[in-house]
């Protein structure tokens, strides 16, 4: 049996990367619960302390059978390279110069919205490498454009 999956982000600030992910991935801001405008308005209903309002964020799809990504704040901040991360598919089906044309292209317009650049593999047939570059969000994980 296929098991559904959410994929968790321990971050210092929810709504900040939230609203990264969201754009970098075509998603949205998951929307308050019926019957609310705002997801403020929500935790004041809730009794949620305003100092514990960005404690936790997610995302969703706007189509399709995609993955919800949530967002919840750890007083630890980030301090070793990720085991896991995201390939962000931008160049699938591309190859040479057009692929690494689409991906930089990408990498700017997330380092736009608050992504740094690590480093850029380039295309290398012999070793099967297609090229590919390390970005990091804006709190500084680590994610590969594909």
């Amino acid at each position: 049996m296929t098991r559904d999956v959410q994929i968790t982000f321990d971050c210092a600030d929810p709504a900040r990367l939230a609203a990264f992910w969201a754009e970098a991935l075509g998603y949205q801001v998951q929307p308050p619960p019926a019957g609310f405008d705002s997801w403020d308005a929500a935790l004041e209903a809730f009794g949620v302390p305003p100092e514990q309002r960005n404690s936790r964020s997610a995302i969703l799809p706007l189509e399709g059978e995609h993955p919800r990504i949530f967002f919840q704040r750890v007083p630890e901040g980030k301090t070793v390279k990720n085991r896991v991360h995201l390939d962000v598919r931008i160049a699938a089906g591309l190859t040479g110069d057009e692929r690494m044309t689409a991906l930089e292209a990408e990498a700017q317009r997330l380092q736009d919205l608050g992504a740094t650049r690590a480093y850029r593999v380039e295309p290398d047939p012999s070793a099967m490498e297609f090229g590919f570059i390390t970005m990091r969000d804006p709190e500084g994980n680590e994610f590969c454009l594909d």
